[in-house]
């Protein structure tokens, strides 16, 4: 299971890459292989804000449908438009281009509640989901 060094995460499976004030938000490995193959998802509208912990969209897989939660509050600067047509990208490259959405952060302080990479391969682990 994959779990990049250069991430934050969440209890829900989600990740965040933070650059300046930005972040780009996506589902991790674990997740995209419990889901199984990803057939569609439900992203923002570019503008809309989110509060930390609020759903902002929805995965749909061949077994289940998964709703996705904002890792931290902020505007949603952008979508990955390829997934409307390859919605595969998430189980094909969860950390690159399977990302789902960019968020220009209203409160940095939120990322103190998130995983490390170590304390979420604990988490895993822990969950006995490994």
């Amino acid at each position: 299971m994959e779990v990049p060094s250069d991430l934050l995460y969440t209890h829900e499976h989600e990740w965040v890459r933070v650059k300046d004030n930005k972040g780009t938000v996506g589902i991790t490995d674990f997740a995209q292989d419990q889901l199984g193959d990803v057939v569609f998802v439900e992203q923002p509208a570019a503008g809309t804000e989110l509060t930390k912990e609020q759903t902002f969209g929805v995965v749909e897989s061949v077994k289940t449908v998964s709703d996705l939660f904002a890792p931290v509050s902020g505007k949603v600067t952008g979508t990955n438009t390829e997934l409307e047509a390859k919605p595969e990208l998430i189980n094909q490259s969860p950390y690159g281009d399977g990302w789902i959405i960019e968020i220009e952060l209203s409160n940095p302080d939120e990322l103190k509640d998130l995983l490390s990479p170590e304390a979420y391969t604990a988490f895993i682990k822990e969950q006995g989901q490994e």
